[in-house]
C-alpha cells in the first residue's frame, strides 16, 4: 500500500529493484502519490513480482547491516 516515494525514503536499496524493472519515476512527483502496485501496472509489470522483489532486496539489506554491525541474527 505504500506509495513508490515511501519505499525508495524508507528503503533506499529498493531504487534498484525499481531501476531493473525499468520504473524509473524516483524523481518524478507522480512517485509521490502512486502506490508500488499502481506503478508496477502502468509499467505492464506484476505487481506481486515486483512486491516480493523489492521485499527480497530489503531483507538482505536489512541482514547486511545487522551483519556489518555485529548484532547477532
Amino acid at each position: 500500500d505504500m506509495t513508490i516515494g515511501e519505499v525508495i525514503s524508507k528503503y533506499p536499496e529498493a531504487v534498484k529493484v525499481f531501476e531493473r524493472y525499468g520504473v524509473s519515476c524516483m524523481g518524478c512527483p507522480i512517485a509521490l502519490m502512486e502506490s508500488v502496485e499502481q506503478g508496477a501496472m502502468v509499467h505492464g509489470l506484476d505487481p506481486g513480482t515486483l512486491v516480493k522483489e523489492l521485499n527480497d532486496a530489503i531483507a538482505v539489506e536489512q541482514k547486511e547491516q545487522k551483519a556489518a554491525s555485529g548484532e547477532s541474527l
